[in-house]
């Protein structure tokens, strides 16, 4: 039986003014929603913190996206991933080119993702019922998002956790949990992808893993 997963949610306690009062009073741009339900991810990475800042400026106002992470990395570099459908995505990966030019790294768009994969990077689901575990570890965080789409697409099991690049030398992992035939059959799906771009580090499948060890991975998000 696969693990229950509750995504959190937040609300809104601002009162309801009427559109043009709060357009006299507060004059700034209103942040755009309509990405939430996009299935792709646009990535950026480079190496200046300072151009990775400007950059997610500018992608965030060239497009309908959500930001899902923008923050410095191992060696100095700084990442940026958000989410929106793949023209959006698109959109937004090439005006942070444009500000980061030589400080770009690495940039890709990733179409189609599955909808664990996004709560799963936030780490934002609250899990209970964690069976065997399954573990995918790439050198880098594109690769490693492929290859757990993949995984969670081939078989019954849910992400728990996408671990990215912090304090992980540029490096990524994931963590996934179902029953070990399927554990299984979605590692070595992930395995697939992840080695076909020469970019696979390991793998693991622990059938009955120590609830020491699980309390120790995922911490307060079990209940």
């Amino acid at each position: 039986m696969s693990p229950k997963t509750y995504q959190a949610e937040t609300h809104s306690g601002a009162p309801n003014i009427p559109r043009q009062e709060a357009l006299q009073s507060n004059p700034a741009p209103v942040r755009r929603t309509g990405a939430r339900h996009g299935d792709a991810i646009g990535l950026l990475e480079l190496t200046s913190v300072a151009k990775g800042i400007e950059a997610t400026d500018l992608m965030l106002k060239a497009s309908e996206v959500e930001l899902l992470m923008s923050r410095s990395i191992c060696s100095g570099k700084y990442i940026v991933l958000v989410r929106g459908d793949v023209a959006a995505c698109a959109s937004s990966v090439a005006a942070g080119e444009a500000v980061g030019r030589e400080s770009v790294a690495d940039s890709t768009v990733i179409p189609n993702l599955h909808e664990q994969i996004f709560p799963a990077i936030a780490q934002a689901s609250l899990i209970q019922g964690v069976e065997a575990l399954g573990v995918l570890e790439a050198f880098d965080v594109a690769s490693l998002i492929e290859g757990t789409d993949a995984a969670v697409k081939a078989a019954q099991v849910r992400v728990l956790e996408i671990r990215l690049a912090m304090a992980l030398g540029g490096k990524a992992f994931s963590v996934l949990t179902g029953g070990v035939a399927d554990v299984q059959a979605a590692v070595d799906a992930g395995k697939l992808v992840i080695g076909s771009k020469g970019l696979l580090v390991n793998w693991a499948v622990i059938p009955a893993p120590e609830a020491e060890l699980v309390r120790e991975l995922l911490g307060a998000r079990i209940i």
